[in-house]
């Protein structure tokens, strides 16, 4: 897989607890209901630092050995490194990693698994890579929770009569190509749900928003002028309009009036 997005340490760690907030605890504890007995193990798709496993392991039974799959061996290196979480016993888990490309997931790189797990991963892969992961994971047989996939759907609040049109430019960046990759961007999480449900598997969605405002303005902050950016980025013609649009938006931010609501999706499949 080639042309990689990276994501850096800092703006994984700056909204890790959101994240956690924003997660389907029900989902968790649904996909907890569907493991045997006995030690399991977890392989988490696109581990970043750990941010998954730290959030999902004291919702599992134990004990625990967790599999960290990332293309960054930094981000890996750093979740290995990082404070071990336990599960539901108290239990400290074990943390493995590998380094690889998820567009050459196949069943035997989800060795033993009782549980597939990813997290913000759907919307920065190909129609291709995951046609893979899904395909691991079916044939793996075990299932599978993919949380905080993008719909697209930002609402800004106040509202601004431009909000639609950076909206869609961003969504536009989402789905762009990258050297010989298209993203599937806001369609990530859809797409799987329809894989999943091709291959006669159940699937369970939940709705899953960040809710920002100035409980963590810094989060806020980081976040819409990345939102902002990535559609200036792709829509040149807008960067005139877009700059009073941010600069609107940056006094509402400075004086703590701006929230925004950014839609996600959960889903959890799983073998009839």
């Amino acid at each position: 897989m080639s042309e990689i997005i990276e994501v850096s340490s800092d703006w994984l760690a700056l909204r890790e607890q959101e994240d956690a907030r924003a997660r389907s605890r029900r989902l968790a504890r649904d996909a907890a209901g569907r493991l045997g007995s006995g030690p399991i193990v977890i392989h988490d798709l696109g581990s970043g630092t750990g941010s998954m496993m730290r959030w999902l392991a004291p919702l599992l039974p134990g004990p625990q050995t967790w599999v960290l799959h990332d293309w960054n061996a930094d981000l890996v290196e750093r979740a290995a490194e990082s404070a071990v979480p336990v599960d539901q016993e108290g239990r400290a888990v074990t943390v493995r990693t590998r380094t690889g490309q998820l567009a050459r997931l196949g069943s035997d790189d989800l060795e033993d698994a009782s549980l597939v797990t990813a997290s913000a991963l759907l919307d920065v892969l190909t129609a291709e890579e995951v046609r893979a992961v899904v395909q691991a994971c079916v044939d793996a047989g075990c299932p599978a929770l993919f949380s905080l996939s993008v719909t697209g759907e930002v609402r800004l609040d106040p509202r601004d009569s431009r909000d639609d049109l950076i909206q869609a430019a961003f969504n536009e960046h989402q789905r762009r190509r990258v050297g010989e990759r298209r993203l599937l961007g806001p369609s990530g999480g859809a797409f799987t749900h329809r894989l999943f449900l091709e291959a006669g598997w159940n699937v369970r969605a939940a709705a899953t928003s960040w809710r920002l405002g100035d409980h963590d303005p810094r989060l806020l902050e980081q976040w819409f002028d990345g939102w902002l950016g990535a559609a200036l980025e792709q829509r040149a013609d807008l960067r005139g309009e877009g700059a009073g649009y941010r600069a609107s938006r940056s006094s509402q931010l400075q004086h703590g009036s701006l929230s925004a609501v950014v839609v996600h999706t959960d889903l959890l499949a799983w073998p009839r």
